[in-house]
């Protein structure tokens, strides 16, 4: 029944709609805690690019899963749905409200919808794999994957190596596609009582915000952080630095590219993954859109998503999952 699940606040959208703002302001009016749902907050020395809340601007509101991992350790979406569950168990444990906020849209519905992961990583096959998309060229892989598993070809965008690999290695590993192991049962009972919000910003309006964000970044020292970590041993080729800002700032730093090329390429690149990410968020019907700028910013954002929690709960019943 209904009643009988936990609720679950989940706050999404394209890269620089405020999301994390507005999920510290929800989270601090409804005696919340933020669960991280992006892929690069996890690892550790990773702050600037990833825009990763300080510890002034969380507010005192907790956060989970950020500075999980190192950058060159293995992480995957069926680990961070398992520490995502945990951690939204022990929130409501404690009697507050859980709040899922983020970008990665694999890793929310990971949380909200029963995926099974069952095929663990191959690092043998995947370096061979890899080494494939290196000689051949990416192009490659990805009509291998469209011979075998065409649906998932037709999700994941070619240039998306390190996802067509992993597709190839479930199916290498199994002899099955990749989707039979994220499963999506939308039949079976939801594992939460969710209230979705995702943030909306029209486009030419996100793009503008998006360059002054990178312009941000890079007035905060994102160069710098990306020379440590350079400096530190960790290899251009791990996942983690195959991140926005630090891929192109990386081939910066060793000579590939000039810094305005970079930059350019930078804001080129988080235009086109903030596309992706509103066209995954889009088929979701289960999410409410709002419209950040018609409310007023984050903090007009964080009112209306506030009001409407309310409107089905009071703050002890979120607590508890029980209806008014």
């Amino acid at each position: 029944m209904d009643k009988d699940r936990l609720p679950l606040v989940v706050i999404c959208g394209p890269t620089a709609t405020g999301k994390t703002e507005v999920g510290i302001l929800v989270a601090k009016e409804l005696d919340g805690e933020v669960v991280s749902a992006d892929s690069m907050m996890v690892y550790r020395g990773m702050d600037i690019g990833t825009a990763k809340p300080t510890l002034a601007e969380r507010q005192g509101v907790p956060h989970h899963l950020l500075d999980v991992v190192e950058p060159d350790e293995a992480f995957s979406v069926a680990l961070y749905q398992e520490m995502a569950e945990e951690c939204i168990a022990d929130i409501h444990a404690r009697g507050r409200l859980p709040l899922l906020v983020g970008g990665t849209g694999l890793y929310i519905r990971s949380v909200i919808d029963h995926y099974r992961f069952v095929a663990a990583p191959d690092p043998a096959l995947r370096r061979r794999l890899m080494e494939e998309a290196r000689l051949a060229g990416p192009q490659a892989l990805h009509a291998r994957l469209a011979t075998v598993d065409p649906a998932a070809a037709a999700r994941i965008h070619p240039h998306n190596l390190r996802r067509v690999v992993r597709a190839l290695e479930v199916y290498y590993q199994t002899g099955q596609p990749i989707s039979r192991f994220q499963n999506l049962e939308r039949d079976t009972v939801p594992k939460y009582r969710l209230w979705m919000f995702g943030l909306s910003i029209c486009r030419e309006k996100l793009y503008r915000r998006i360059e002054e964000r990178v312009d941000k970044m890079l007035g905060a020292g994102l160069v710098e952080e990306v020379r440590r970590l350079l400096e530190r041993g960790y290899n251009r080729n791990l996942t983690s630095m195959q991140a926005l800002g630090y891929k192109e700032i990386a081939a910066y730093l060793e000579g590939e590219a000039t810094f305005e090329e970079a930059v350019r390429l930078l804001k080129r690149n988080t235009r086109r993954f903030a596309k992706r990410q509103l066209t995954w968020f889009r088929h979701d019907p289960r999410i409410r859109w709002l419209d950040v700028e018609a409310l007023g910013g984050p903090p007009g954002v964080a009112k209306e998503i506030i009001t409407s929690v309310r409107g089905a709960f009071s703050r002890s019943q979120l607590a508890t999952g029980e209806t008014m």
